[in-house]
């Protein structure tokens, strides 16, 4: 993440800390709860319906993750500009596992869950982030 795209999210979340939290790592994510077979299946209905000529494929929206020794952050990053736009969800570290590192030619992923809640989340790190991949991996316990 370069030095103003990190400016602007550290600015964002500022207000949103709690007295003593600390920001421990910041980048770019990919977030994914959609299955592929949802997003293939979107993929030939669209194709279908358009009598072949065009297929559409849902591409995911670049995401702003800040990981503070107590919580996660994600918010929706402007693609243009190099802001965050909107805070997406916060999530306490408190009792989240994760799987084991998932690594692709291009990026990598882990699936968060919490044994708060039934839905997990998947993690899409680009192949640049693979330093805060990994002090984001060891910082969050491996699940059973």
């Amino acid at each position: 993440m370069n030095g103003r795209r990190r400016r602007a999210l550290l600015a964002t979340v500022a207000p949103m800390l709690e007295p003593g939290e600390r920001i421990e790592v910041t980048c770019v994510v990919g977030l994914s709860t959609v299955s592929v077979s949802r997003t293939a299946a979107f993929g030939v209905a669209s194709a279908i319906l358009s009598g072949g000529s065009m297929a559409a494929i849902p591409a995911p929206v670049p995401m702003y993750l800040a990981m503070t020794d107590r919580r996660l952050f994600v918010f929706r990053a402007d693609p243009v500009f190099a802001k965050p736009v909107a805070h997406t969800m916060t999530i306490p570290r408190d009792g989240l596992v994760r799987s084991a590192v998932r690594e692709r030619i291009l990026n990598s992923s882990f699936v968060l869950s919490s044994p708060y809640g039934e839905t997990a989340l998947k993690i899409v790190f680009p192949l640049i982030s693979r330093k805060e991949r990994n002090l984001v991996a060891a910082a969050l316990p491996l699940a059973a």
